[in-house]
């Protein structure tokens, strides 16, 4: 009569009793490291178990008879009948009868077996063996018993075990052939086998101070069908301690209830108050729903921990139901005392909050960068090429796109054509970190100036400089302390005081390096990159006349004085850059620029600090408790009054720079 085929998969008890979800994310594929018997083995017994040892923990679903294959000969012979199990890195199958003996086997194991990530065998693999010319007749004993024979003081939640001194047949071991009785009364419980190890896990708590008698009886055979010679027997003695009858509770769950905003991507989490049994926490007893319609997942149980993933993201801004029963039991075999039951609101669709250029702005420069601003963070890697935009009409504008904060660029290859409309688009595609989409494309469009917009002053070596000075650096900490955010060059005269002495570490504090007169000479190449920044900003064609600054709201360009140039006591001068992140300004000063006491530069919309250039033919006087913004190139010399906070640069070719209780900030690019 032929024997059926029998598949099953058990695995391993003290696995599943800790109820790991095991999430590798590399994508190395798995390899097989070893094998029992060994490649070309000879000799081998006729009730031998045959396994594979993987690099790495595989995925139980894909380790059935249809990946992995014993064939009498070679590969492709008559296949062997048998029962596969796993132990967490090792693929055991064993042979349903005892093997032929003096025969060649071929064990094959195919690309159809993955590793937890989802990573298949990069190629087959499969190896042979010879068998014994001699049948096998042992009889199969049990090594050893746990609890011991006679073990007194047994933990009422005990499992109980028995250890054989080869493999087994595991379908031969069940609740009928390992049972477990107190006097007369059987006492139910789960039977698994692996390796050569079998378990029984009792369904319910031992009784205290209780005499219990476990018993394996000939119905349990090796894998050869040869079966025990005898029962084997042996008793044991629980603990005189009453053991726990309180009810688990949740003591946290994930989300919170009633929160909202919640990541479509999320998992779903309830943590309890004491270690709870893994085998009561499934998708039976852990649920997941979108009004009444089950939400499909996976539930894995780890610490006090039981998770549940759904198994595809959430759909936005919508309500959730999770709950756990009171099927969920504690180590114990308490159960929950109610159901528990959360709710939970996923977040909505992103949206674009701004854009730069606004929706139908015109003049823009034509090398600006395009912007979109988002109401909460994005993915990067949704945010590309592909899903940000720029077109001039049908025609795609090549470009580089990137994503920083809640902010997506876009930088066009080269400037865009002169007095041209163009349309920008974020599509749908563009995705949160939660993983909620766009609502729908965002689009916008902006035509560009009909002439080239100002450049920036090239800076070459200056650009790590907050102070440069021919004549050397003065500084007082008398009314606080001054701090040079960026590199300081002295060129020719290398004289650096601090309050009358030479300076030190403190006065002033320098966050970059002194170069003073320096061997290297980069004291020297600033000085000479300033007089040609100076000559670039000086020599642009001449722009709008201003003289005194304050009160006014300029936008980019170039602004001249043929003498001098100031903003008054307590007076504003506003740079609007109109969404241009990329917008200049230069002021042109004939003779010397004064800004006095208590004035402030500020700067809207897009406007950079480090965009200002300020080229004066004299010297710069900045008065006390000035907030200034912008690159001062002197041709004499710079001071500041005390309290003055500047974030650009005060670079002076001939004289020297004053401070007084000063903050300098090498502005951001």
């Amino acid at each position: 009569m032929t024997r059926h085929r029998r598949i099953s998969l058990l695995l391993f008890a003290s696995l599943a009793a800790c109820g790991h979800r095991l999430v590798d994310f590399g994508n190395a594929p798995p390899t097989v490291d070893s094998t029992l018997p060994a490649n070309l083995a000879a000799g081998v017994g006729t009730d031998t178990a045959v396994s594979a040892t993987f690099s790495e923990r595989m995925d139980l679903s894909t380790l059935t008879a249809a990946n992995f294959s014993l064939s009498k000969g070679a590969a492709g012979g008559p296949a062997v009948a048998g029962t596969l199990q796993y132990d967490g890195t090792a693929l055991t199958f064993i042979p349903a009868a005892k093997l032929s003996p003096g025969t060649l086997y071929t064990a094959a194991i195919g690309v159809g077996v993955k590793d937890v990530p989802g990573n298949a065998l990069a190629q087959p693999y499969s190896w042979t063996f010879t068998t014994t010319a001699v049948p096998d007749t042992d009889t199969p004993t049990v090594l050893s018993t746990n609890p011991l024979d006679t073990a007194t003081g047994v933990a009422a939640n005990r499992q109980v075990q028995a250890t054989f001194s080869e493999p087994m047949d595991g379908t031969t071991l069940t609740s009928t052939s390992f049972t477990l009785k107190q006097g007369t009364t059987l006492i139910g419980g789960l039977v698994s086998y692996a390796g050569t190890t079998a378990t029984l896990i009792p369904s319910i708590n031992l009784l205290p101070g209780t005499l219990y008698t476990a018993q394996i009886s000939t119905a349990a055979k090796n894998v050869g069908g040869n079966a025990l010679a005898q029962a084997v027997i042996w008793s044991f003695t629980t603990t005189a301690t009453a053991v726990d009858l309180d009810s688990p509770l949740v003591s946290s769950t994930t989300p919170l209830d009633a929160a909202l905003g919640v990541a479509v991507n999320t998992t779903v989490a309830a943590v309890f108050g004491e270690p709870m049994d893994a085998t009561t926490l499934s998708s039976t007893s852990f649920t997941l729903k979108q009004g009444t319609a089950p939400v499909a997942g996976v539930v894995s149980y780890s610490g006090t921990t039981a998770t549940f993933t759904p198994s595809s993201d959430l759909a936005g801004g919508t309500n959730y139901t999770a709950k756990i029963t009171t099927a969920a039991r504690d180590v114990d075999g308490n159960a929950l005392s109610t159901d528990k039951i959360w709710g939970f609101t996923t977040s909505g669709p992103p949206t674009v909050t701004s854009t730069q250029p606004a929706n139908n702005a015109s003049k823009i420069c034509p090398s600006q960068a395009i912007q979109a601003t988002f109401s909460k963070a994005m993915d990067p890697s949704t945010i590309t090429t592909s899903t940000f935009t720029l077109k001039n009409g049908p025609t795609p504008v090549p470009g580089a796109v990137t994503y920083n904060g809640l902010t997506a660029t876009l930088k066009p290859a080269s400037d865009l054509a002169l007095n041209t409309l163009y349309t920008a688009t974020i599509s749908s595609a563009a995705k949160s970190v939660g993983g909620d989409a766009l609502a729908a494309d965002k689009s916008w469009t902006f035509t560009t100036a009909s002439a080239p917009c100002q450049q920036p002053v090239n800076l070459r070596t200056l650009s790590t400089f907050a102070a440069v000075a021919g004549a050397g650096l003065t500084n007082s900490n008398s009314g606080g302390q001054t701090t040079i955010n960026g590199d300081v060059g002295l060129y020719p005269t290398a004289t650096c005081l601090g309050d009358g002495s030479p300076c030190t570490r403190m006065d002033p504090i320098i966050n970059g390096t002194l170069y003073a007169a320096d061997p290297q000479g980069l004291a020297k190449q600033a000085k000479d990159d300033l007089t040609q920044a100076y000559n670039d900003g000086a020599g642009r064609p001449p722009g709008v006349i201003k003289a005194d600054l304050a009160g006014l709201t300029l936008a980019p360009g170039v602004y001249t004085s043929l003498s001098s140039m100031s903003i008054a006591v307590g007076g504003h001068l506003t740079l609007d850059a109109q969404g241009d992140s990329n917008a200049v300004w230069i002021f042109q000063v004939g003779s010397s620029l004064t800004v006095n006491n208590n004035a402030q530069v500020i700067l809207v919309n897009g406007a950079k600090a480090n965009n200002i250039f300020w080229a004066i033919f004299a010297s710069s006087t900045l008065g006390t408790n000035v907030s200034f913004k912008g690159n001062i190139l002197a041709g004499s010399s710079n001071s500041l009054g005390p309290g003055t906070v500047v974030e650009g640069r005060m670079l002076c070719r001939t004289g020297q720079i004053t401070l007084l209780s000063n903050t300098v900030t090498v502005p951001l690019p």
